[in-house]
């Protein structure tokens, strides 16, 4: 008989997945009902981080820590290929827990840690639906970082595993708790905007934002196998361990990484269900090509048509700053989140703005919400659904896979939400 150690070291080929799916689904299922009773307002909540890099830490531990005596937790374990990453994510652990945290190279070796309840994901994008399909199959709760997927056969199985397990799975879009985003939402909910058009978003900078992470490592520190992921083998390089953002076999550059957010926004706040078709185009520019040879598109378009009965348009010039937008238009008003902490609203172009009640420019009124990370910890003890929950990575994860495939093929993607598949016409 396989034991559950040596199927997680396969997990991410299909054969893996289907062994596993087979041997553990059903007391995964019923290993993660218990685990959610088990979690009472006095009992600790046990936590393992899967990457350590720089959201690991910086955003996820930091994130997390600001809530730990309301919520009663300890960070047990940390895993990362990169042992400076390990070792200084274990230092923080230490200082806020007085004790080390036990340290992997591979999460597959974190997901065996006696009574974890659950795990952080912030790896690499690749790496994201594997570790989460992986952590549901042994009945985890997790956070999982944005985007949820890279390809649309991963996305379903992972999916199909938090569903079978019926772990408390929150993803990482955080900016949908943001008090104004909520409050963005309600707005819209009473019909202040009218008939929807149009929804657009250009997200510019003076320069990708992956060469904010290049640095300097050594490659007896990294386990390039890990980080590979299943990948073909190719010698060391720090500027794709480091950049990889920028590297398209990692990271499928700003519409999926930067465009996850517009998405998920766009559908938390108008409800929108799953686009019907997508067509992406992208190059790289002139302004960055030299020796760090990076992959991803930094100037890119992709535009949506949703069953709702609107367009919807994402954009990246990763080369020029100016021109940066994010609107939702209607046809008696327009709701502008810019500036996602004070999202305005007002009537200008409108034709029909005589019919509504919006006069000049207005600041959107703020709604309560607990932030990401308190949501997330407080949906473990309670069992509720939480903010962004699979469903939602599911929204974002289909549109910006979409784009993806439609900017490799150069044909339009349509997606068949019954069949649940992505094909090009």
């Amino acid at each position: 008989m396989i034991s559950r150690r040596n199927l997680l070291k396969l997990t991410g080929s299909a054969v893996a997945a289907s062994a596993l799916s087979s041997c553990t689904t059903a007391s995964s299922s019923v290993t993660a009902a218990t685990r959610r009773r088990s979690i009472g307002a006095n009992d600790r909540i046990r936590i393992g981080i899967i990457g350590c890099g720089d959201r690991g830490r910086n955003a996820h531990m930091k994130g997390i820590y600001k809530h730990v005596k309301e919520t009663n937790f300890e960070i047990v374990a940390v895993a990362d290929p990169w042992r400076v990453a390990r070792e200084s994510a274990n230092g923080m652990v230490k200082e806020w827990f007085g004790r080390d945290a036990q340290q992997f190279v591979s999460y597959r070796d974190l997901l065996t840690v006696k009574d974890l309840d659950a795990v952080m994901i912030a790896s690499c994008d690749l790496h994201h639906t594997a570790q989460l399909e992986a952590a549901a199959r042994m009945g985890l709760h997790a956070y999982c970082e944005k985007p949820l997927a890279v390809e649309f056969p991963d996305l379903v199985r992972a999916v199909d595993a938090v569903k079978e397990a019926g772990t408390v799975v929150q993803i990482g879009t955080q900016i949908r708790s943001l008090p104004s985003i909520v409050g963005a939402r309600e707005l819209f909910r009473t019909g202040i905007f009218g008939r929807i058009s149009r929804v657009e978003e250009c997200r510019n900078a003076e320069r990708p934002y992956w060469y904010h992470y290049l640095k300097e490592v050594r490659r007896e520190d990294v386990d390039w196998k890990e980080f590979l992921h299943g990948l073909p083998d190719r010698p060391f390089r720090d500027d794709i361990w480091s950049g990889w953002y920028g590297h398209y076999e990692f990271s499928r550059g700003p519409i999926p990484n930067l465009g996850a957010h517009f998405i998920d926004l766009m559908s938390y706040i108008t409800g929108a269900t799953l686009p019907t078709s997508c067509v992406c185009l992208g190059t790289h520019s002139a302004t960055w090509q030299d020796e760090h040879r990076f992959t991803c598109p930094d100037v890119i378009q992709a535009t949506w048509i949703y069953p709702e009965g609107f367009l919807v348009s994402s954009s990246n010039n990763l080369a020029n700053s100016s021109g940066s937008i994010r609107k939702i238009y209607g046809d008696k008003g327009a709701l502008d989140i810019s500036n996602w902490s004070k999202p305005t609203y007002d009537c200008e172009g409108a034709p029909r703005r005589g019919e509504g009640t919006i006069r000049g420019k207005n600041e959107v009124k703020p709604v309560d919400h607990p932030d990401h990370f308190l949501d997330w910890l407080q949906c473990m003890r309670s069992g509720k659904t939480p903010n962004a929950s699979i469903d939602a990575g599911y929204r974002h994860a289909v549109p910006v896979i979409m784009a993806m495939k439609s900017f490799e093929s150069g044909r339009k993607a349509l997606y068949d939400p019954v069949r649940r598949k992505i094909t090009l016409a």
